[in-house]
């Protein structure tokens, strides 16, 4: 199809594919490693950084993303996608996870040295609030299973990974109106099913509801 990802080969302006660099990789290719990173470092960096903030935070969350690479590139799948969009999600779930441990490291480290200081301090979220995230959490990482892998993809990217649809087109490789139409036909099928899962919680009626 026209729109898939990049197949093993050279790529249409000469330089090898994604594809190709990761099988060089798995044959301990260190050239083709830094390809890799020269492609894909600073998209990567940029996303850890919107959602770590902290500058060191995102270096440290890169190195991690690529250091998982070098170790297990067989773990990239090409028949699921684009390895630019596989990538991203390795460093968003990187990113999220070293944000959330920041925080609990920072809650722990909190005095609290009398019953005072007990009342005054804003309560950070308890064991409920974690809970109820994680079961919308888990509801939404339901409702994106649902949805056929290409449209997974440019949601996960432009959702979760704060891409413009032309930065997701061009980490794809997939024309922008493909990608637009992708998107909304994903949203569409999103709404629908995470409508219903809220109206049976609450027992409203699904409509156009976020």
């Amino acid at each position: 199809m026209a729109d898939s990802p990049a197949q093993p080969g050279a790529s249409s302006d000469g330089r090898p594919s994604d594809v190709e660099l990761v099988s060089r990789l798995a044959r301990g290719d260190r050239t083709a490693f830094g390809e890799l990173y020269d492609r894909y470092g600073t998209p990567a960096y940029s996303l850890a950084r919107r959602i770590c903030v902290d500058p060191d935070l995102s270096e440290d969350v890169v190195q991690e993303a690529f250091l998982a690479l070098w170790r297990h590139p067989s773990r990239f799948d090409p028949a699921r996608g684009g390895f630019g969009s596989w990538l991203m999600t390795v460093v968003h779930h990187r990113a999220v996870d070293t944000v959330r441990r920041e925080n609990t490291q920072r809650r722990r480290n909190v005095p609290l040295t009398d019953e005072v200081s007990e009342r005054t301090v804003p309560p950070a979220d308890g064991a409920d609030a974690e809970a109820l995230t994680s079961v919308v959490g888990a509801e939404v990482r339901a409702a994106l299973r649902t949805l056929p892998e290409e449209q997974r993809q440019v949601i996960a990217l432009a959702y979760l990974g704060g891409y413009t649809q032309c930065e997701v087109a061009k980490l794809t490789g997939v024309p922008l109106g493909t990608v637009k139409s992708r998107t909304f036909a994903a949203i569409r099928r999103l709404r629908g099913t995470l409508g219903s899962l809220w109206a049976g919680e609450t027992g409203e009626t699904t409509g156009a509801q976020r």
